[in-house]
Order: C-alpha cells, then structure tokens, then sequence
C-alpha cells in the first residue's frame, strides 16, 4: 500500500502559479503510475494529468493542457504539478493517486487508481 501525502496548494489571483506536491512512501512507489484529480463543489471528480512509473509519458487533460505540468522525482518519491496561468475554473480540491499495477502509463479514470491523498485546496479569484 502506498501512503500519500500532499502539500502546496492555497488561494491565488487568476494568472498566478501553484505548485503542488506528492509525498509517497512505500517501497514500491517508484514503480506505480501517479495521477492528479480535482473536484470543484457539486462537481465530479474529474482527471488532471497522469505520469507513467518512469516519467517517460505525461497526459492532460484538455482543460489543463499547455498551462499545467506533472513531473516525478523518483529518488523522492515526490510527484508535482506545476499550475502556471490558472483560471477561476481550476479551483478546486486536489487530489494525488498512485496506480498500483506497475509499471504503467496510468490512467484518467479515478477507479484505475489503489491510493489517494488527502486532498488540497486550491482557490483562484478573478
């Protein structure tokens, strides 16, 4: 089992930047794919970005893409997602997920992921 556990995140103006951050530990963190979801109030939960195991491939989602990056750091065990240009529409809870089938690209689909982080808010004001 994987624990995760997150930080960053906070309130900012639209255009601004956040990083979030990913703490895992376990002895097989480096071999599982990790996520980031968010879900806004009365919303879904809804796919962010995902990185395979290695950090050879990246997704977005279209809502983030071109203005959010997810990158790993194995040797931490940390993974992040830099949030550049953000919108009033990315405020939401922040949610990390590690995929436990290794070796994987990872998955936009919530169910596909075994651990989750407690979750950061991250507000935008206009």
């Amino acid at each position: 089992q994987v624990q995760l556990v997150q930080s960053g995140g906070g309130a900012v103006q639209a255009g601004g930047s956040l990083r979030l951050s990913c703490a895992a530990s376990g002895r097989t963190v480096s071999r599982c794919a990790m996520g980031w979801f968010r879900q806004a109030p009365e919303k879904e939960r809804e796919f962010v970005a995902r990185i395979s195991w290695d950090g050879s491939f990246t997704d977005y989602s279209d809502s983030v893409k071109g203005r959010f990056t997810i990158s790993r750091d194995n040797g931490k065990n940390t993974v992040y997602l830099q949030m550049n240009s953000l919108k009033p529409d990315d405020a939401a809870v922040y949610y990390c997920a590690a995929r436990s089938r290794y070796y994987s690209s990872g998955s936009a689909n919530a169910a596909d992921y075994d651990s989750w982080g407690q979750g950061t808010q991250v507000t935008v004001s206009s």
